[in-house]
């Protein structure tokens, strides 16, 4: 199968959308943390619980220095604050997809619309989430890094 230049884009973005979750992710948990449900709607205030215990676990997973701290805390919530009208859109897509999928009639060019919107925003979505773990890294050593992608291979069985 050929990909399109356009497709491959949507591609690695939903890719690395999903990979930087998934590290985000892996960083925030361990056993017994409170653990969300992506199935169901996250409020902003969980999504700010989530930000925090993910800042504690990156703190803690790579001995952080308390200018580190500083200097990384408001890239995190600056990053939540930018993304959180983006996690309200997507509930939005879901929305609309289910609603042109339960019609009586299927229009296929309104669910093509509906698709390049969202994936135009998943592109968004990956821009900022990208900035925003590249702004962490350049606040870490490069010691630390390594420890933190580590931490983050074991988590997920890379190693």
């Amino acid at each position: 199968m050929t990909l399109t230049i356009g497709k491959r884009a949507a591609v690695f973005a939903l890719v690395a959308s999903t990979a930087l979750v998934a590290g985000i992710g892996a960083v925030a948990h361990e056993p017994g943390a409170h653990h969300v449900q992506f199935h169901s709607a996250m409020s902003d205030e969980d999504i700010a619980a989530h930000a925090d215990l993910f800042l504690q676990r990156l703190y803690t997973e790579t001995s952080a220095t308390d200018a580190q701290k500083a200097q990384i805390g408001p890239l995190v919530q600056q990053a939540v604050t930018d993304m959180l009208p983006m996690h309200s859109g997507a509930r939005d897509f879901h929305t609309q997809a289910l609603a042109l999928l339960s019609a009586n009639t299927i229009d296929r060019a309104a669910l093509e619309n509906l698709r390049a919107q969202h994936i135009e925003a998943a592109d968004q979505a990956s821009r900022r989430l990208t900035q925003a773990v590249a702004d962490i890294a350049e606040a870490l050593t490069p010691e630390q890094r390594r420890l933190l992608a580590a931490h983050i291979a074991e988590m997920h069985g890379l190693n």
